[in-house]
């Protein structure tokens, strides 16, 4: 594994998971209460003994390269580290990143310069565990190009996914783009002996998709970037690869999201405070990493709390919460009830200012449900976030609707009263 080098795909302006990303990088957005997205993709290098990372990204990068800082501090003596390399204009480069090849090509040197063998490509968005050093194994063992981790899904979620058909030995041999015809879908879709054949727990008719995950033999990566100056792997890199590259898949039977939606990612939190989640995050020996805060334990006075995940630093009085999660130095008042929401928390500890406005955290006797409230948000007294017409997008006063999910973005402040 020390031959290996990952880069993470730090994302766009990640305009499907706004306004969570109005203020930050996709990375950065907290995930599972005390996590944020990059924590994942690190940290399930870091297990497979990949500690050479480095992280793309080019919007409101400054809160990623903070959490970065503080949370991935290496031995001296063992070369790791965790690098961010944001877009930005040089000699020969004038443009931001186009796509997720264009990425990796404007950063090739700096990718290279340790000599890697090989180069494991993830993404910044997505949910899951995987024990990459068996990804990295297969693809060594079969002399692969270029290995990408394949998972059945739904011929329903296709049309957001790249689809592929894999010969008996795992080999892709075709690879199609986000598609939408049914007579593609068909000629697509996976049968028993094919499922039984790659090891894949599915029912016949599903899909094998791209996970977005990808190693690639490093001069084979090269090569295939240089023939080509098109922007996107899935778009327009793989595709080409196929006939000409050794190109496998890796199957994975575990838990993945991709949370690049409102609706996926709140959808995904909310799993999370299941008895038993899809996705285990109780796994001393997989845990997932994060910046380490030392905030005193959750108080809780008076409190009917149920299936729901509560951070450290969190105060909770008088209220009912359920299917929630709770997260780090929050403040839940009397009389309010939270069902299916995820309350991100506050940067700090000062919850009145002295400025006249209003506290920091939910209010009194407020209703929020099916919601997401991002970090320092102040939500009066009174206030019911229900949205019971069921609306599905809306822009307010410091508040928006997204896939029928409320969003109250970062630092938003809702008057007592107010019904959304």
């Amino acid at each position: 594994m020390k031959s290996v080098a990952t880069v993470i795909l730090g994302g766009g302006q990640g305009s499907r998971l706004w306004p969570l990303t109005r203020d930050r990088a996709k990375p950065a957005v907290p995930v599972g209460g005390k996590f944020r997205l990059i924590d994942i993709p690190i940290s399930n290098s870091l297990h497979a003994g990949i500690d050479r990372i480095y992280v793309l990204t080019q919007f409101n990068s400054a809160s990623l390269h903070r959490h970065i800082q503080q949370s991935y501090r290496f031995d001296v003596f063992s070369g790791g580290f965790v690098n961010i390399l944001a877009a930005e204009q040089g000699l020969e480069k004038r443009d931001w990143y186009q796509g997720t090849a264009d990425a990796v090509r404007q950063n090739l040197p700096r990718l290279t310069e340790q000599n890697p063998q090989d180069i494991l490509v993830l993404s910044g968005d997505q949910l899951y565990l995987m024990r990459m050093e068996n990804f990295l194994r297969q693809h060594r063992d079969r002399e692969a190009d270029l290995t990408i981790a394949v998972k059945a899904v739904r011929r329903e979620d296709a049309s957001g996914l790249g689809i592929m058909r894999v010969g008996a030995d795992g080999r892709i041999v075709e690879f199609v783009e986000k598609p939408t015809d049914p007579a593609v879908l068909d000629s697509l879709a996976l049968d028993q002996a094919t499922l039984t054949q790659l090891g894949i727990t599915a029912s016949p008719g599903a899909l094998l998709a791209s996970m977005g995950m990808y190693v690639f033999r490093t001069d084979s990566l090269i090569a295939l970037l240089q023939r080509s100056a098109k922007p996107d792997f899935g778009r327009d890199i793989i595709p080409g690869a196929i006939g000409d590259h050794r190109v496998f898949a890796f199957p994975h039977n575990g838990y993945w999201s991709d949370i690049g939606t409102i609706k996926h990612f709140h959808q995904a939190n909310i799993e999370l405070t299941q008895p038993v989640p899809p996705l285990d995050l109780y796994d001393p020996d997989y845990r997932i990493y994060t910046h380490a805060r030392f905030l005193p334990g959750t108080k809780i006075h008076h409190c009917d709390v149920n299936s729901s995940i509560l951070c450290e630093g969190s105060i909770l009085s008088g209220s009912k919460i359920s299917d929630s999660i709770i997260g780090i130095r929050a403040f839940v008042r009397d009389g309010s009830v939270i069902e299916q929401s995820v309350v991100m928390g506050a940067n700090t500890f000062d919850a009145f200012s002295g400025d006249g406005k209003l506290p920091i955290g939910i209010g009194r006797n407020c209703v929020v449900r099916k919601a997401i409230v991002d970090f320092n948000a102040r939500i009066g007294e009174g206030c019911r976030l229900v949205n019971e017409a069921a609306v599905q997008h809306s822009d307010g006063d410091n508040y928006s609707i997204r896939g029928g999910i409320i969003v109250v973005p970062r630092d938003a402040v809702i008057a007592p009263g107010t019904v959304v």
